[in-house]
């Protein structure tokens, strides 16, 4: 009858029967780079110093490597270090294979410079209109070389870019977390109601409540914005749009003329409710709170100038 499992992994590991990996019979790269140096200098301790290493470390990986291999391949004496015959025709074929290790270094080299040479990002508007130019600025310092591009859109068409390989990075400002996504917090932001100063709600003496905002046509970004879900969710439903506009600034422009009120973020809102082309509408019960969101495909996380830009943005 055949062997037990037991007695062939052992056949395998000892080298009479079938062969293990070449792991475990190929010396590795620092060993073969030791080898050469000896060949090259003549001498182990030179070979060790320039490597970087102790000589007894060097030693110590030369007995390794002529165990592994069953020969002997460096001659020790007072007056140096010298190949054996085996040593020089193992240094031949290691030779070789460091050769081919520096060219496949140098292959994954360019491809990183590559990768590194661009970034692609996505973001919902807010955050690109607002956050994203100073994050963008620290990264060049970091990254000059690298090309930034940036689509603008709401976090649906966020979510859509990076599913479909468009974009490195992404930046939504909704709810949740779309689907096929992974996410961190980078930031915090909340939504105002806001008016311009003619409009009876900015002369209100009591807080407007939830329910009348829900009730009040209002100037909102379309749907599929991040604005607009935190908004629905967190009144349970919302009045059919006074007008709906595709960008922040645009909803924003469209308050500050007096067409309606609106709810923005408090990010967008900030230099003209300090100069009062805006007021700020309190609320009675409800607070509008959400979480700003980093987003990349589920299972890739970000690497390169995606990486480094992601680093910048932590709350």
């Amino acid at each position: 009858m055949g062997r037990s499992m037991a007695e062939s992994e052992q056949t395998g590991r000892g080298g009479q029967g079938v062969p293990g990996s070449l792991a475990h019979r190929v010396p590795d790269l620092g060993a073969m780079e030791l080898l050469l140096a000896v060949a090259r200098l003549g001498s182990l301790g030179g070979a060790a110093r320039e490597l970087g290493i102790t000589q007894p470390a060097a030693s110590s990986r030369v007995r390794s490597m002529e165990r592994q291999l069953g020969v002997a391949l460096v001659d020790r004496s007072p007056r140096g270090s010298r190949l054996t015959d085996a040593g020089v025709l193992v240094t031949d074929w290691a030779r070789r294979i460091v050769e081919a290790a520096e060219a496949f270094d140098a292959g994954a080299q360019a491809l990183r410079d590559r990768r590194d040479s661009r970034l692609r990002v996505a973001a919902s508007m807010t955050i690109a209109e607002y956050l994203l130019p100073g994050w963008l600025v620290a990264l060049r310092t970091q990254l000059p070389d690298t090309a930034v591009s940036l689509l603008a859109g709401n976090s649906a068409t966020v979510a859509a870019r990076l599913l479909a390989d468009e974009a490195d990075l992404g930046f939504v400002e909704g709810v949740s977390v779309p689907a096929g996504l992974d996410s961190a917090v980078i930031a915090h932001d909340r939504l105002v109601v806001v008016t311009a100063p003619g409009h009876p709600w900015a002369r209100r003496r009591h807080p407007l409540a939830a329910s009348e905002l829900a009730a009040t046509p209002l100037i909102l970004r379309e749907k599929g914005s991040g604005t607009r879900q935190v908004l629905d969710a967190a009144l349970g439903g919302l009045a059919r749009p006074l007008i709906e506009l595709s960008s922040t600034t645009a909803v924003k422009a469209a308050a500050v003329s007096g067409a309606g009120p609106s709810v923005l973020s408090e990010l967008a809102v900030g230099e003209e409710l300090t100069n009062r082309r805006l007021v700020s509408v309190p609320l009675a019960d409800v607070t509008l709170a959400r979480d700003l969101r980093a987003v990349w495909p589920t299972g890739h996380r970000p690497t390169g100038p995606a990486r480094h830009l992601l680093s910048l943005t932590r709350v």
